[in-house]
């Protein structure tokens, strides 16, 4: 009876998140054909801090873009490599493109934090259109992102570009960003509501208002933090500004990470201000472990234990279905790599204890380093 109850309290956890993510499928789109909309010139705006490798591509990838008039600013922070040079020579071919460097990253700022706030001074246009230097857009990607934004009366709209993964641990962990999005955030409300509390977004693409991005503050609010994904698009809504999620999946790549250490750098840097949040951290822990961890494992006592009833089995059967379609569903849309799926319950749980070990780290007075760069957690 009482292992009946807990499989029953599993299959639960598990098919809850699975539901949403189902219910949302059809309601995280890509941004639409601009056609004949009149679009305002944009800003486009990359920090850069030693990207010597692949700021050229990210660059020319802007320029590409067709659709919209824009500028091109890359904000050098403080780069120990060829990155500057690398942008001048580009910008001495083409005007739209400019290279700007910060100044001296004042006490209590984060590096891009401070970086994108200088570009934004820096900026010419209407909208301001932050890029992380890793980032690659399609030609039309400018354009349709701008038009969901005006179409659509938003103060922001963010992207969530295609995660491109080589390594084992990328594969394991990157995809369960759009698991945990889909599942865990109704779209809909965030999208008719500017409630804070559904605040999301992706700091590798954000599309804003000029106007709406000053008089909420921009970046300056939210300086001494790593999660500008998040936190730019919540202080938006605590200002009453609508913001929006959209699938850049065709219209954008990013390759994050290039190894395991930084892969757990990467997601532990800024885990205490997103699913680590002290107020946030145990109940979701629990619906993961308990969701997408659990049901595996009771399929094995399940395999090695005779007397098994046949409810008992069908509830484990469908805990197991409710944590593995969603995430093959994930891999099919997003053009993900099939091959992590199969290990979806130990990325969790590798998942589950970056954000675990980022908040004993932040309790314990730790910092974070990143870019050569290391910022208190206090």
């Amino acid at each position: 009876m009482i292992f009946d109850a807990f499989t029953i309290a599993v299959m639960l956890c598990s098919l809850a998140p699975a539901v949403l993510f189902c219910v949302n499928w059809r309601r995280y789109v890509p941004p639409p054909q601009a056609g004949s909309l009149y679009l305002p010139a944009i800003s486009v705006l990359i920090p850069a801090r030693d990207e010597q490798d692949g700021i050229a591509a990210a660059v020319e990838s802007v320029l590409a873009n067709t659709g919209v008039a824009f500028e091109l600013i890359v904000m050098d922070d403080g780069s120990t490599d060829q990155t500057a040079d690398i942008v001048e020579a580009i910008a001495k071919k083409d005007a739209r493109v400019r290279l700007e460097r910060t100044q001296t990253l004042p006490i209590g700022w984060n590096g891009k934090q401070h970086a994108c706030w200088a570009l934004a001074h820096a900026a010419r246009h209407d909208l301001l259109c932050f890029v992380d230097a890793d980032v690659r857009l399609s030609p039309e990607c400018l354009a349709r992102v701008a038009a969901l934004l005006i179409q659509g009366q938003r103060g922001l709209v963010s992207g969530f570009p295609r995660q491109l993964t080589e390594t084992w641990l990328e594969r394991l962990l990157l995809p369960l960003i759009h698991f945990v999005l889909l599942g865990f955030l109704p779209v809909e409300r965030m999208r008719n509501t500017t409630d804070p509390s559904f605040a999301a977004g992706c700091g590798q693409f954000i599309l804003v208002q000029r106007k709406d991005y000053f008089a909420c503050g921009g970046h300056a609010e939210i300086k001494t933090t790593m999660h500008d994904g998040l936190l730019l698009p919540r202080l938006f809504r605590q200002r009453g500004y609508r913001t929006d999620l959209t699938d850049l999946t065709d219209l954008a790549t990013c390759r994050m990470y290039r190894n395991a250490w930084q892969v757990w750098q990467g997601l532990a840097k800024n885990a205490t201000e997103g699913l680590a949040a002290p107020v946030r951290i145990l109940p979701i822990s629990l619906l993961l472990f308990l969701g997408q961890i659990v049901p595996f494992m009771l399929a094995a006592w399940l395999w090695l234990v005779e007397g098994t009833s046949l409810a008992e089995t069908i509830y484990v059967v469908i805990a197991i279905a409710g944590a593995w379609v969603p995430r093959f569903m994930a891999a099919y849309r997003f053009r993900q790599n099939w091959r992590g799926g199969w290990f979806h319950p130990l990325g969790v749980g590798i998942l589950l204890v970056i954000q675990w070990y980022a908040l004993i780290r932040k309790l314990a007075g730790g910092s974070v380093r990143w870019k050569e760069r290391s910022y208190s957690e206090l």
